[in-house]
C-alpha cells in the first residue's frame, strides 16, 4: 500500500482539500486499495474539528464532501506514510525538523512541497493559506490542489509501475 500524508498548519483548509481531491482522483483511477491518503497539521490549533466551513462550501461546489477531522502530525506518521506532501515551505521545514528528531534524517526523497508537482509555470512554492482570505482564495487553493494532485498521481503511477 502506498500512503500519502498531506500537511498544512492547522489541517482545516489546505491539507483536507488536498486529501479529498487526491482520494477522488485515486478512486477515479481505480487505485483504491493501492493508494491511501490522510492529512494532518503541524499545529494543534484545531484538533478534532471539521475543515473550515468555507473550505467545505468550496469543496461542495466541486462535488467533494470533506469529513476529515483535524489532527496534528506525530513522529509515528513518518514511519506510517510512504510520502509526506506539505502545502508550504514553513510546514516543509517543520516536517523536516520532526524527521531529524524522530529518525535522524536530514532529507528524504519522500517529502515534497505539493507545488513541486504543479504543471503551471510558477515560481511560487507555496499553496496560499486561505484562512484570512476571501472565497476566491479558497477556489484558488482547490484549483492548485486539483492540478498538483493529478501530477502527483501521475508521478506515483510511474515510480511504482501502477
Amino acid at each position: 500500500m502506498i500512503s500519502i500524508l498531506f500537511v498544512c498548519l492547522g489541517n482545516i483548509c489546505r491539507s483536507p482539500v488536498a486529501e479529498g481531491v487526491f482520494r477522488q482522483q485515486v478512486d477515479e483511477a481505480g487505485l483504491t486499495g493501492v493508494i491511501e491518503c490522510d492529512s494532518a497539521g503541524t499545529s494543534s490549533y484545531h484538533i478534532g474539528q471539521l475543515p473550515d466551513i468555507r473550505t467545505r462550501q468550496n469543496a461542495l461546489t466541486h462535488d467533494l464532501t470533506l469529513t476529515h477531522r483535524a489532527r496534528r502530525m506525530i513522529g509515528e506518521d513518518l514511519a506510517r506514510f510512504t510520502y509526506i506532501i506539505t502545502m508550504d515551505e514553513a510546514n516543509y521545514e517543520a516536517v523536516m525538523k520532526l524527521t531529524q528528531r524522530s529518525i535522524g534524517l536530514t532529507h528524504d526523497d519522500t517529502i515534497f512541497l505539493l507545488r513541486e508537482f504543479d504543471p503551471a509555470v510558477s515560481d511560487q512554492p507555496n499553496v496560499p493559506d486561505p484562512y484570512y482570505e476571501g472565497p476566491e482564495v479558497f477556489e484558488e487553493v482547490y484549483q492548485i490542489t486539483h492540478r498538483c494532485c493529478g501530477e502527483l498521481l501521475t508521478y506515483l503511477r510511474k515510480r511504482h509501475n501502477l
